[in-house]
């Protein structure tokens, strides 16, 4: 892994220096990683994406789910008493487990039936109660599923929200935009993110540009209703968040799945990087991007690693 100066790598290795911690402390800080080998057509532009799958969750999900814990802590909204229910295609759902085990909590969780048999078998382990919905109405059909079960016991569960609660985004805004510009020194010149919740797009973006408002914030999304993305949403036709503002993004781009799937083979063959395949989506992005410049430095998330996508068919293909 190769670093542009002395403080971003300070910062990326404070993971392996730091002494003894709790499990919870190791949320965030996440390394900045360059691409070498998938290239933009300028030499004079640099990509660079998060490793996300450095969270002890293994996903970028850790940051929203943990401040959302916290602040409905801090509120009285949470307690042992309390069963933490949400709706979730895995990665998030994953975090709850991960912090519900840590701290005591129940965690029950709607997701769609088609969601990979390695979060299934993660959530199962981390002992949280799965509630499956129709997979053919996606994020949306567990979302309405959860909305039914609080309105049949409201005393008996902490509703997160994850696609309404602030504490979302505000996750990002406080830690993964910080990062991002501290581990550039304040070079970067463009951000690009995909949409799902879209807090990570948000609440990263909204502080980039306060940190500089000369950074080009552009959002991705699936190119149709019908993806394999999981985890994202085709905003014109999926339940809009209640913490998205499109006015955030300078721009935004549509991804198909196919070349999404393409781009991640070629992460893992050419980069050694086994990530997902939002993440193969967000460096098809990234590379769109940093395809129109001569000079820049373009940063983007990878959400999370590969292994929970191990038994999908598309690994099998371009041998």
């Amino acid at each position: 892994m190769r670093v542009k100066n002395a403080r971003a790598a300070t910062i990326q290795n404070s993971r392996i220096l730091r002494g003894p911690a709790n499990l919870l402390d190791l949320i965030g800080n996440t390394s900045l990683i360059r691409l070498e080998r998938i290239r933009p057509n300028s030499p004079g532009v640099e990509v660079y994406a998060k490793a996300e799958w450095e969270n002890p969750g293994g996903s970028v999900k850790d940051r929203p789910a943990f401040n959302i814990i916290r602040e409905a802590e801090a509120a009285g909204l949470m307690s042992a008493e309390k069963t933490l229910i949400d709706s979730t295609s895995g990665n998030t759902g994953i975090a709850y487990a991960m912090i519900g085990a840590a701290k005591g909590y129940h965690i029950k969780l709607c997701m769609p039936s088609n969601v990979s048999m390695e979060r299934k078998r993660i959530l199962k382990a981390y002992g949280a109660e799965i509630v499956y919905t129709d997979p053919m109405e996606g994020s949306d059909g567990a979302i309405r599923r959860v909305r039914e079960m609080v309105e049949q016991d409201p005393e008996g569960y902490f509703y997160a929200n994850q696609y309404d609660n602030p504490a979302n985004w505000g996750a990002h805004y406080r830690t993964t935009a910080p990062e991002i510009y501290e581990q550039t020194d304040g070079r970067i010149t463009h951000y690009v993110a995909g949409l799902g919740t879209s807090g990570t797009f948000i609440g990263t973006a909204r502080r980039l540009k306060e940190l500089n408002p000369r950074i080009q914030c552009l959002s991705f999304q699936p190119d149709s209703p019908f993806h394999g993305l999981e985890g994202m949403k085709h905003m014109p036709t999926a339940l809009t968040p209640g913490i998205y503002d499109a006015s955030v993004a300078d721009e935004n781009l549509e991804i198909a799945t196919e070349d999404a799937h393409i781009m991640t083979l070629r992460l893992a063959r050419e980069e050694g990087l086994l990530v997902g395949v939002s993440a193969g989506a967000a460096m098809v992005a990234a590379l769109k991007v940093a395809n129109r410049l001569t000079q820049g430095v373009v940063v983007t998330i990878f959400p999370d690693s590969g292994d929970k996508y191990l038994s999908e068919r598309f690994w099998d293909e371009g041998r």
